[in-house]
């Protein structure tokens, strides 16, 4: 089991970091390597042609690995989930009378393409809402997902887990049933890649789009999105110079080329090959890699652990173990608890969490102990006092 790596960040001291889910940290290794790749630029003659290709490379390699997918030439570095998220809308055909499956206040990037592309082409978005009460709450959330997947359903778009409250979507089950009726899934994996384990051979979406400043543990601004056959001879948003085939030979990059470089690589962004952003999120996959998303999850459970069975006492709305992540959660408050107050309490503590809808959001990571919960832990109880 992992121990706590707290030492591998520069986190101030008497900060309870307990919100990954909003922004995860810098570890010293991936801090490191964005600085050596600002002194690189330094000096332009030391970044040669193969520069461009090799981190690139390295990146879609390791993210491939993380997910166990078994070609790294599917993976396409974007700049956000809403880029990656648009080449989906972009090649995905849509026409009255169909309908776009969503769950209930989902993420934003992972609407706002649905519904666009619903408006032009006359379709229905579905936003699922969960049910009212807590008891069974994921199982039964689930349960209504699938029923509002019909055969007039052309796409479903989820994440993992609901950003705001952190209750798990069996994507396996769902995906399942996208093929039966030959819709689309697309998952945000913003916010649980790298802390949950996924494996794309047993979810086989369609797509996978992930931003790296979250569970990646890598930079503002830079990717990763996996592309199924469904999309791979796709139109990319961009008619990028190196997703060209032969982009590689610098000399000859005035004798264009209508074909593109295979797999998903006609969907990389434009300047993709970053010296800064490249290398930060190279060592930040290659931290998980060691770490393990299953690993992360066993070290949060056993953290945590103390801190769900005493907010349930205390009248919080805790999900279901089965339908959730350990990584990120929702306490939902009781009655006449104002989570504004009690997150100004926590700020005052230095307890660092968001509210989310309903939700106080918790996040932990491996950089988390247990002075981390139990500050928060205190802050509850006196809440609740």
């Amino acid at each position: 089991m992992l121990t706590c790596q707290k030492t591998r960040f520069s986190l101030p001291e008497g900060l309870h970091y307990l919100n990954c889910a909003y922004m995860g940290p810098l570890s010293v290794r991936v801090e490191e390597a964005g600085i050596a790749g600002i002194r690189l630029r330094r000096d332009p003659t030391s970044i040669g042609p193969a520069d461009f290709f090799a981190g690139a490379e390295g990146v879609r390699e390791r993210f491939a690995r993380l997910v166990n997918a078994p070609d790294p030439r599917q993976v396409a570095l974007v700049p956000a989930v809403s880029y990656g998220m648009a080449v989906v809308a972009r090649n995905t055909p849509l026409r009255a009378g169909q309908n776009v499956v969503v769950a209930h206040e989902q993420f934003p990037s992972n609407v706002y393409p649905w519904r666009r592309l619903a408006a032009e082409s006359g379709a229905e978005v579905r936003a699922v809402a969960p049910p009212e009460g807590a008891e069974r709450r994921g199982e039964r959330w689930n349960a209504r997902l699938l029923e509002a997947i019909d055969a007039g359903t052309a796409l479903v778009a989820l994440g993992n887990v609901h950003w705001a409250d952190g209750t798990r979507f069996d994507l396996e089950a769902v995906g399942e049933r996208a093929r039966e009726v030959g819709a689309a899934l697309v998952v945000d994996g913003t916010q649980s890649v790298g802390a949950l384990p996924f494996d794309m051979q047993r979810v086989r979406p369609d797509a996978l789009v992930c931003a790296s400043y979250k569970w990646l543990m890598g930079p503002y601004g830079m990717g990763v999105a996996w592309f199924g056959p469904r999309y791979l001879d796709g139109a990319p948003l961009e008619e990028n110079w190196i997703s060209r085939e032969g982009s590689e030979d610098f000399a000859g990059l005035v004798r264009y080329r209508d074909a593109y470089q295979p797999g998903a690589l006609r969907y990389d962004v434009g300047e993709r090959s970053n010296p800064v952003l490249l290398p930060m999120l190279s060592a930040a996959l290659d931290q998980l890699l060691e770490w393990t998303p299953e690993g992360i999850q066993a070290y949060c459970r056993a953290l945590t652990a103390e801190l769900v069975e005493e907010a349930r006492a205390l009248g919080y709305g805790v999900e279901d173990e089965r339908w959730r992540g350990a990584h990120l959660f929702g306490l939902r408050a009781p009655a006449g608890v104002e989570l504004a107050r009690v997150q100004e309490a926590l700020a005052r503590r230095r307890v660092a969490v968001s509210v989310r809808g309903a939700s106080l959001r918790v996040a932990p990571n491996v950089y988390n102990d247990a002075a981390d919960v139990a500050a928060l832990l205190d802050t509850l109880r006196e809440a609740a006092a």
